[in-house]
Formats: structure tokens, sequence, C-alpha cells
């Protein structure tokens, strides 16, 4: 489970915003505020692309394909970044920041959202708009898409979309009174959403009535603004593993396609006034479930 430090020739140069992996691969795509999208070969331990885009921070990235990646930019403007061939254009652009960025494989469609309180549909080959999200009435903090439903988290509440059926949202409710969520994400495993705050909790939400404990399944991964990473279980809900600290706080995690990868950016991230300001780096921690469960299982009989 130690974890060794990616080397870049030229040091990521400011906050990471985002990091994933590739959807067959074990390539790593890391956006940051220092106007620059990165693309590096985990297997190879070497950069395999890097592009600046003329000044404005990247703040979300997501991948179309293997060779073919998508950012959300600060000056509202959202890449395609075609990484085999080397070159980048525009797609279409938010009136204030472009924060979220999401790629629809069912419907070959490119998903922005930002703080004009918009959510955007493109089609990434032609540039054309597809249509637009523009009821919400506040800027979107945190999208996620897994298949045809998106999830979309502002202030304290989420909003549910079937990309099917976009003139009304499945379900939208203020889950959290009291709390201002940072993140929300979800995938094909879980039957609900987990949302992170900004004051470091986190939430497990079901999505509709009948969904039971036993319909969740699997583990997540959090980080937080101390600068630890843990692994939690989903369906007991209880700390499997907490990494030893990282040198600042946790931007990003991220996990391979094969689940056997984790990659942690420790980065600053504007939120904290104590923030150590070194140079961000990236970690990465083979997943062992044997040894998971060993040191849950210890901790378990010291508490």
């Amino acid at each position: 489970m130690n974890g060794s430090c990616l080397n870049f020739d030229s040091p990521i140069r400011d906050a990471i915003s985002r990091i994933r992996f590739a959807p067959g691969s074990n390539n790593l795509l890391i956006s940051s505020w220092d106007s620059t999208l990165r693309l590096f070969d985990v297997d190879k331990c070497e950069l395999r692309f890097e592009a600046p885009n003329g000044g404005s921070g990247l703040l979300d990235c997501c991948f179309e394909s293997e060779s073919v990646a998508l950012t959300a930019n600060s000056d509202g403007s959202v890449i395609r970044y075609d990484m085999g061939v080397g070159n980048s254009k525009a797609i279409g652009k938010h009136e204030d920041l472009a924060t979220c960025i999401e790629y629809s494989e069912e419907k070959c469609q490119l998903i922005s959202a930002g703080w004009d309180k918009k959510v955007k549909f493109w089609d990434p080959r032609s540039t054309s708009s597809l249509g637009c999200l523009s009821s919400l009435g506040m800027e979107v903090e945190s999208m996620s898409l897994s298949g045809l439903s998106l999830m979309i988290a502002h202030r304290s509440s989420v909003h549910l979309y079937d990309l099917r059926r976009l003139d009304k949202s499945l379900e939208a409710k203020e889950y959290f009174m009291d709390i201002h969520i940072k993140c929300v994400r979800t995938n094909s495993e879980l039957e609900g959403f987990i949302a992170g705050s900004v004051d470091g909790r986190v939430a497990l939400k079901h999505v509709g009535q009948s969904k039971t404990d036993e319909g969740l399944r699997g583990v997540v991964v959090t980080g937080d603004n101390e600068g630890y990473a843990t692994i939690w279980d989903v369906i007991k809900r209880r700390r499997l593993l907490e990494f030893p600290r990282f040198p600042n706080s946790v931007a990003s995690v991220a996990c391979n396609h094969r689940g056997q990868l984790l990659a942690v950016a420790s980065s600053y991230t504007y939120q904290e006034a104590n923030e150590r300001e070194e140079h961000p780096q990236i970690f990465m921690h083979h997943l062992d479930a044997q040894q998971i469960e060993s040191n849950s299982a210890s901790s378990s009989r010291k508490t």
C-alpha cells in the first residue's frame, strides 16, 4: 500500500483540479490551474501529452476516448484535445467559470456546467449546441454521470436527470439542510450517490423510496483538506483504511478501470488559509483487497 510519487521533468506549477484514469488503460489525465492539461502513462512512468491552453485555469477534465480529452476552464471555455495528433479546439463557452465536464458514451454528448447557472450539452464533433438546462437558479458545484443518469449538485440540493428526458428533473431534493455540498459522485454500482460537504462530512443517500442498504455495493475513497485519503465500506458504512497524511490537501482521487490502482493528487486547493504552497504531487497506490481487510480488522480490534 506504500505510495510512489509520479515524476515530472517540469513540475506542475499550480493547484491540481482533477485527475481521472482512462477508460481502458493506466493513462492518467491531469487538469490544473497552471493552464496545462497533462496525460501521464503510469505503466511506463512517462508524460505522454502536455498542452497549455493559453492562460485560463483548468477546473475539470474528462476522457471522451483513450486519445481524446475535454476540459472546463476558468474563462468559461470548453476545450477538446485530440492527444493522438496533439491539437485542440474550443467546443463552446459558458458566461462564467466552467466548473464541471462529463462525456456520455450512450448519447455521444459532451456535458458542461458552470457558475452561469447552466448545464450545456454539445456535439463534440461539430461543436454545435444540443441544448441547455438554464432553470437551476444556482451555480453548479459538482456533477456526476453514470450511464444515462446525470446528477447535479448546488448548495444543499441534488438534482437527478435522465439524459433521454431533460425536460424535467426526475428527482430534485434538498438532501442536506445544513451543509454546503462540495462534491457529488455516483457510478453503476451505487443505487444512490455519495456527497461530500465543504466542512468535511460525507453522506450516502439513496435515490427513490425503494432503495435499501443491500442495493449498495463496493467501496468509496474520500480525500480532505487536512491531507488524508480514506477508503470506506459502502455497505457497512465503516472505514477500511486511512492512508498516512499526504504533504498537502487531497485535491482529487481516481481509481483505474480494474480497481487496482489509486491515484491521489496532493495539492493546495485555495480553500484553506494554512495550506502549504508546495509543488503539487500525485501519488500512486496499489490496492490490495486482503491487506485493506486486514488493516480494517486490526483497527476494529483496537477500538
